[in-house]
């Protein structure tokens, strides 16, 4: 495990004198730590250069902005940190065959090392939606915001019923399994369920086995029905949920899920205004959109945002919340104009050199766009 070098000043000095951190004034993080969670999992703990306080609410993400190959690349990762414990925060990767954001992190990102982000966002938290019992359910990597969650409730020492039932490949796939062990002998209010799809090299799984089901659910927490559940995990994992729930009579209000689907399009966004009459709606403007890197050319309505016009003419582009809220789209524009309404994923300064979030831009004449 790779760990930075300690200050000579006295640590409790150092944060004691701490002020809030601003991603606004300051987007630089130091990584302090690197550990290995498991053969193709890693934590890695940053903190600000200057002792900062970190606030957000568990189940929130950053967005970072990584420089790898000479090219800057956004992605999104929920802290799996908890916020009772302000003055670090921890983002916990796997590594995605061909991935090149999570390979260069798990290759290259070392102690002592800076990365830019933005944040914290979403609205995926149990602070959102308080209860007096919940279901956490996740499956792989979609541990992360849930084992945030769990820590929080942990530290604060509330008499929260919470049953947390995850689902990974192996028992030596379970993320956090030693933490979460230990959480779940100390404190009896907390339950914890892993769902195994095969055996482990040295270890025969003696919990259940296959992939979640209803009935599994039900012999698991027989109340579940009671319970608020947030999910994270795999598309196909959270529809399978969705599914399950669904057929038990789960009151869907009470349902919450997240995850980060590069390239995919949200249900509420797709064929939007079909149905216009074509006599009585007035005539469009058309602009022509060129992403001058790729020599792509499209045509873009004005009433369309420019990502959604290019995942109609079949140009995939980085995106992931499509809300302005990520700011996994931000592109530069170096010639033209849109009209953007986001939802805090790009800074002002960052507008007025030029650039825009994609997901929540229309154009106002031809563009150019630096990709």
């Amino acid at each position: 495990m790779a760990t930075a070098p300690l200050s000579a000043e006295p640590a409790a000095a150092r944060l004691a004198a701490s002020a809030p951190w601003d991603a606004e004034a300051d987007d630089a993080l130091v990584c302090l730590a690197v550990r290995d969670e498991t053969h193709d999992v890693k934590t890695f703990v940053l903190a600000a250069k200057e002792p900062r306080r970190f606030a957000y609410a568990p189940g929130q993400f950053l967005t970072f902005a990584f420089e790898i190959g000479g090219e800057t690349i956004h992605r999104c990762y929920t802290l799996s940190s908890a916020p009772t414990r302000p003055h670090a925060l921890a983002i916990t990767v796997k590594r995605v065959p061909g991935g090149p954001v999570s390979n260069w992190l798990h290759d290259t990102l070392k102690a002592g090392d800076t990365v830019r982000a933005l944040g914290p966002m979403g609205e995926f938290s149990c602070f959102t939606h308080p209860a007096k019992k919940y279901l956490l359910l996740s499956g792989g990597s979609g541990i992360t915001p849930m084992m945030a969650m769990a820590r929080t409730f942990h530290d604060l020492g509330e008499a929260r019923d919470v049953a947390f039932v995850h689902s990974a490949r192996s028992p030596a796939d379970i993320v956090f399994r030693g933490e979460l062990e230990t959480m779940a002998r100390l404190d009896p209010a907390f339950r914890l369920h892993a769902v195994c799809e095969t055996d482990a090299p040295g270890e025969v799984w003696a919990g259940p086995k296959g992939r979640l089901s209803l009935e599994t659910l039900r012999e698991t927490v027989p109340d579940f029905l009671e319970r608020e559940v947030f999910v994270c995990g795999p598309a196909p994992y959270m529809a399978a949920v969705r599914a399950m729930l669904a057929e038990a009579g789960f009151d869907m209000a009470r349902h919450h899920e997240e995850s980060f689907d590069f390239g995919a399009l949200p249900e509420a966004e797709k064929d939007a205004g079909e149905a216009l009459d074509a006599e009585a709606a007035p005539a469009l403007r058309t602009f022509r959109v060129e992403f001058a890197k790729t020599r792509r050319v499209l045509e873009c309505p004005e009433d369309s945002t420019v990502l959604d016009a290019a995942r109609k003419a079949g140009i995939r582009l980085p995106s992931s919340c499509a809300k302005g809220l990520c700011g996994t789209c931000k592109s530069k524009l170096t010639s033209g104009t849109v009209a953007m309404t986001h939802a805090g994923g790009i800074r002002q300064r960052e507008i007025d050199a030029g650039m825009a979030l994609l997901c929540c831009s229309k154009p106002t004449s031809d563009l150019v766009i630096e990709r």
